[in-house]
């Protein structure tokens, strides 16, 4: 099977690469440039991919065209302005990829008559967040109060509208909260600012240690992405669908930070940061049993593995093995779970 990974120089996108690689597939990718030190490089994931795109998804006529020749069986679309913080620096540029790069990504599948299954990924963030103790479910009410929130609710709903409204290849959407899992270098990320401190010797400050999030291992969010492009080849799986982590990995960020500190080892330690900051949600919480009970989909990592197999990784790259040999004992060791 050829599957087309838009996004694929992002940090879930590199995973996504290894592990389809890993499962046998054929893969090439539709992405900006990587940042500096991405995964996807320090990997050396360049070679594993047939066709190596690099195409912005605002561009109509090069998404469509690049689409086309690849023409894959299956398209993963993860391209996206990730970050919130930097949806307030650059708030036009992150509704133009989100909301009308997954526009042109629809519209160039649409016309790529060898796509045989099409996953939208959006975000947790897509719903209205009123803060409650339940995890949302599909059929909560979409919102968003910042720029990134909103602009992936436009997504959301405007491939809604598209599988509505035109014919297709069979086009599912998928959410998924905070994923964590080694090599990560985004801005502005959790275990980013805490792997970089702790490996220097510093105190990493957090913002809100009292937000809540659902901590989930990369690998057990792309395996529920696998899922739904199993069950949409099958001739099920339309709608949309939450893939998140379980209760007990409903966690503080404090508590997280606390974790990783202990698992780190050496007296590491965090500290809080009382300043002025952008809105941010405070409880975020998918409910994933939609997927659990008619996808069979499971988390197969518990919270603390997560996060061990995240620090773990880390420090074996530091320690001096190959980012792509660690990559492939945990994807190995996953399959296992």
């Amino acid at each position: 099977m050829h599957y087309l990974v838009t996004g694929h120089t992002g940090f879930k996108g590199a995973w996504l690469v290894a592990l389809l690689r890993e499962r046998g597939h054929t893969v090439s990718g539709l992405s900006l440039d990587p940042v500096a030190d991405a995964l996807y490089t320090r990997a050396g994931l360049t070679e594993q991919v047939a066709h190596d795109l690099r195409i912005d998804i605002r561009d109509a006529s090069a998404t469509a065209a690049g689409i086309a020749d690849v023409a894959p069986d299956v398209v993963l679309h993860l391209a996206a302005q990730p970050l919130v913080r930097e949806s307030y620096k650059e708030p036009r540029a992150t509704f133009e990829t989100n909301a009308m790069g997954t526009l042109n990504v629809l519209e160039a599948v649409q016309n790529t008559p060898s796509v045989k299954a099409h996953v939208v990924i959006t975000t947790d963030k897509v719903y209205r967040n009123v803060n409650q103790e339940a995890g949302y479910v599909e059929s909560d009410p979409l919102g968003g109060d910042d720029p990134y929130s909103s602009s992936k609710a436009m997504a959301d709903i405007l491939t809604q509208s598209w599988i509505k409204s035109f014919p297709g290849a069979p086009t599912a959407i998928a959410r998924a909260g905070n994923v964590i899992g080694g090599g990560d270098v985004s801005r502005d990320r959790l275990f980013v600012d805490l792997l970089a401190a702790f490996g220097d010797g510093r105190a990493p400050v957090l913002r809100y240690p009292k937000a809540v999030r659902p901590w989930q291992h990369v690998l057990d969010c792309l395996d529920g992405y696998l899922v739904l492009v199993d069950a949409l080849l099958d001739g099920r799986g339309l709608g949309e669908w939450n893939f998140g982590p379980g209760r007990d990995s409903f966690v503080e960020v404090g508590d997280v930070a606390t974790l990783a500190a202990e698992l780190w080892g050496g007296g590491s330690h965090w500290e809080p940061d009382g300043g002025e900051h952008p809105h941010e949600a405070g409880l975020l919480a998918l409910d994933a049993t939609k997927a659990e009970q008619q996808l069979g989909w499971r988390n197969r990592l518990a919270f603390r593995d997560a996060v061990a197999w995240t620090v773990e990784w880390e420090l074996a790259v530091r320690g001096g093995a190959a980012p792509t040999d660690v990559m492939r004992e945990q994807i190995a060791a996953y399959e296992l779970q």
